[in-house]
């Protein structure tokens, strides 16, 4: 979902190794997903390491093997028309950019309701608040994404430091010094065998959350061309960026685990409530708010750097006549304005359902479930694309190769097969405290799932002669 992601060939600049792992770690750890895994305390590691076996590395290693194969525009729109064709590169690309549309408001909620901390905690509680917030960001990091990609750019790399890398490490210092001085821990004494996640039909929707948390580690694949040595630079930053993210994430998710007792987490606004019960522990609860005002600030810049990637990437699938050419107008600042507006409108529709569902946790869970389901419609292209590569273009040349041959292929490739068809699964189950009927929460799910993956086929069924010549064209 990056600005890689929509297309654009890797520059000539070279970077180590320790920059290719940064480039992972600011693109996939976010604070914003802790909260929800918080709540299973010591066994969120042994989930963390599953889906780390099952998707962070299969992912990674898939995604350098086709960026280097593949560069060209488009992304994975590339990757899986080359594999199954342009109606499954546009489902991959599609599924890619309307799994933003739900993911927006998930987003945009944690900045609400991080902003009410900084005004009145019970505001988060307020779906009128949360909306309007809500609207206001969008629309102003929506306006920032029409001065092109190199402004939102800009944007986004701050965004990264405040919202993301600093909060986590403080966070896990707070923890560290939250054990230390003796503060009463709400998880009980650690075990080699409270790390063993308890599969049962109710802890089984969280394992899609990890899905969620590590989605985007292919994205560093597009950068893979710019080492020295991709054969042994690339996997090297993998397992490097993997580790930090793996460690980051489980020390901030436990530090939080320990303070906040799980049945009084909000999803949403999970990671302020432990900043406020550590500062407050600490004495100094007047940092609690500045605090709010720097993650805000870190999410909606961060916000304005996502929202232009994915929108040009379907300039391209517009360039080849495969959608009306108004999805491929751009202003002079190259931003795809017409792209922008119709994701704005769309994702403000769906926004609504803070207003309309009685808790803010509810549709955050079924907005959640949603970019889940379409971003596994999405990696399971990419992952079949990977193995049948390998048969179809076998002398393509790949700067970059998963080890072990076919055999290592077929390994990689069958993990995050399994993994993902498996998130697919279990992302349809509600979650256990989910108060409303588990039919209206699939039914939704699916639905929202179904109309945000089908209009490649519609719009392949009606494609019309005139939209190349129009698209080449364009402004």
């Amino acid at each position: 979902m990056s600005e890689e992601a929509a297309g654009g060939l890797p520059s000539k600049k070279v970077l180590g190794l320790f920059a290719l792992a940064m480039i992972n770690v600011a693109a996939v750890l976010s604070i914003r997903n802790f909260p929800s895994m918080a709540v299973y305390g010591w066994s969120c590691i042994g989930w963390y390491i599953l889906g780390a076996v099952l998707f962070l590395i299969p992912i990674s290693l898939a995604g350098a093997e086709l960026a280097t194969g593949w560069p060209e525009g488009g992304g994975v729109y590339a990757w899986v028309k080359q594999a199954f064709g342009e109606k499954g590169g546009f489902t991959a690309l599609f599924c890619e950019w309307s799994n933003n549309l739900v993911w927006f408001p998930t987003v945009l909620s944690f900045i609400a309701s991080t902003l009410a901390f900084a005004l009145t905690p019970a505001l988060a509680n307020s779906s009128w608040y949360m909306f309007s917030v809500m609207m206001i960001a969008f629309w102003g990091t929506t306006a920032i994404a029409y001065f092109g990609e190199e402004t939102s750019t800009k944007f986004g790399n701050i965004g990264v430091i405040l919202g993301s890398i600093i909060p986590a490490i403080l966070i896990i210092i707070l923890g560290v010094w939250w054990t230390t001085s003796g503060a009463a821990i709400v998880l009980p004494p650690f075990s080699v065998s409270a790390m063993v996640p308890t599969i049962t039909l109710a802890t089984l929707p969280f394992f899609s959350t990890i899905i969620l948390l590590f989605a985007g580690m292919e994205m560093a694949g597009f950068h893979a061309l710019e080492t020295r040595n991709p054969q042994k630079d690339f996997p090297m930053a993998m397992a490097v960026s993997a580790i930090i993210i793996v460690v980051c994430t489980v020390l901030a998710t436990l530090a939080i685990a320990f303070v906040i007792p799980a049945d009084q987490l909000n999803l949403a606004s999970g990671v302020m409530q432990a900043i406020e019960y550590f500062f407050k522990a600490a004495g100094i609860p007047g940092l609690v708010g500045p605090m709010a005002l720097l993650i805000t600030l870190g999410g909606v810049v961060s916000l304005a750097a996502w929202l232009i990637g994915p929108a040009k990437g379907l300039g391209v699938v517009a360039e080849e006549g495969n959608m009306p050419p108004m999805f491929d107008r751009t202003n002079k600042y190259g931003a795809p304005v017409a792209v922008l507006v119709i994701q704005a409108l769309i994702g403000s529709a769906i926004s609504l359902l803070y207003v309309f569902l009685p808790s803010v946790n509810q549709a955050y869970w079924i907005l959640s479930a949603m970019t889940v389901e379409l971003l596994c419609i999405g990696y399971i292209l990419v992952f079949a694309s990977v193995i049948k590569l390998r048969y179809s273009q076998p002398d393509t040349p790949r700067p970059f190769r998963i080890p072990g041959g076919m055999a290592g292929v077929w390994i990689v490739g069958g993990l995050g097969l399994f993994g993902t068809a498996f998130a697919f699964v279990v992302g349809l189950m509600p979650p256990s405290y989910f108060p409303t009927s588990g039919w209206v929460y699939v039914g939704s799910v699916l639905l929202g799932t179904f109309l945000l993956a089908v209009p490649p086929l519609v719009f392949l069924k009606f494609k019309k002669p005139g939209w190349l010549k129009k698209a080449g064209d364009r402004q």
